[in-house]
């Protein structure tokens, strides 16, 4: 098969186009010919770099939200079978007492490739109208998002949100899965262009919080009362603390990502006085997984896809999204 090789750490360059083996699924696992593979800020483009926590033993493939077709089961599969179309959830280990989980395409060797095996038990069915490229961009991104807001954040119908980064990979799926909950959305984004995609996915308003006072104008927009939730995956150390002023009485803030640093300011006296809950977290369940596809199909949730490329254009598309002037995701398509 052919398939985008890492052997040493670094920029684009070190990710060559080779000819190499096909892996053939053990038991409990299964091959899948992908037809779609996202290309990731810190888990594709940081770990390349080998800037990223976990280093990866070399060679390697990257790759973690590969969708695809069943080209084969290995010994004791019985819940899928040839020509199933699936998707795959990123954690393919559980977590030991030393490290985390271990991920597709992070510990073991993800989708930049012709096929992938990957265990039986992490892949979920497509519904009928999810294109592999949509199951893709919301498998990676919209389960996480119903984690956070639904399980741990308990986002209630009517309440308040703010999501921070509205036109990214996990805010745009923010926005729609709080909208999907029922609740109200502020989406806060660092361009116009930005701010507009975020009201186009159902953000009851706008902020750019790069030319506007975000706390004057989300105090403005909720009438004085504040949000009951900050979905905030940014970490800017200027930005934290202006969406933390945000927050009503008995709210919280949850989040998933540092990409602005990570290290920020706390208003420790609001925190307390307000009573409110910070939550950091990431994951998802098979539940969140099958709730998002559901959502793609009832049409309910949109995937945003700037472009699809073949697998030889690997080191392009990081280039792309290196230059964070798009607006939805990168995605390698290796039957290209």
């Amino acid at each position: 098969m052919k398939a985008i090789v890492i052997r040493e750490f670094g920029g684009p360059s070190v990710m060559q186009l080779e000819e190499i083996a096909t892996p053939e699924p053990g038991p409990g696992e299964v091959l899948i010919e992908v037809h779609a593979v996202s290309v990731n800020r810190t888990l594709d483009l940081v770990l390349r770099s080998g800037k990223y926590a976990r280093r990866p033993a070399l060679p390697h493939i990257l790759g973690v939200d590969p969708s695809g077709v069943i080209a084969k089961v290995g010994e004791g599969v019985t819940e899928r079978k040839v020509g199933d179309r699936v998707t795959c959830m990123i954690r393919v280990g559980e977590p030991t007492p030393t490290e985390g989980p271990k991920l597709l395409g992070v510990n073991v060797w993800g989708g930049y490739a012709q096929y992938v095996k990957v265990p039986a038990r992490v892949t979920r069915l497509l519904p009928d109208g999810v294109d592999f490229a949509t199951a893709t961009v919301v498998g990676r991104h919209a389960p996480i998002a119903f984690h956070l807001l639904r399980d741990l954040a308990k986002l209630a119908a009517g309440e308040w949100v703010l999501v921070m980064g509205a036109a990214g990979g996990l805010g745009s799926a923010g926005v729609q899965v709080a909208k999907y909950l029922g609740a109200n959305v502020i989406g806060a984004a660092g361009a116009d262009s930005r701010v507009q995609a975020a009201v186009d996915l159902g953000a009851d308003a706008g902020v750019n919080y790069r030319t506007q006072d975000l706390t004057a104008e989300v105090m403005r927009i909720t009438e004085g009362r504040g949000v009951n939730v900050v979905f905030e995956n940014i970490g800017d150390p200027e930005l934290f603390p202006k969406a933390f002023a945000t927050i009503g009485r008995y709210g919280r803030l949850i989040t998933a990502g540092g990409h602005g640093g990570g290290v920020v300011p706390l208003d420790v006296n609001r925190l307390y006085l307000n009573q409110i809950t910070v939550m950091g977290a990431t994951g998802e369940t098979p539940e969140d997984m099958d709730m998002a596809l559901k959502a793609a199909a009832e049409g309910k949730f949109k995937a945003l896809i700037e472009t699809v490329l073949p697998l030889s254009k690997a080191a392009e598309a990081h280039a792309i999204v290196a230059e964070r002037n798009i607006i939805g995701k990168v995605v390698l398509d290796p039957t290209q």
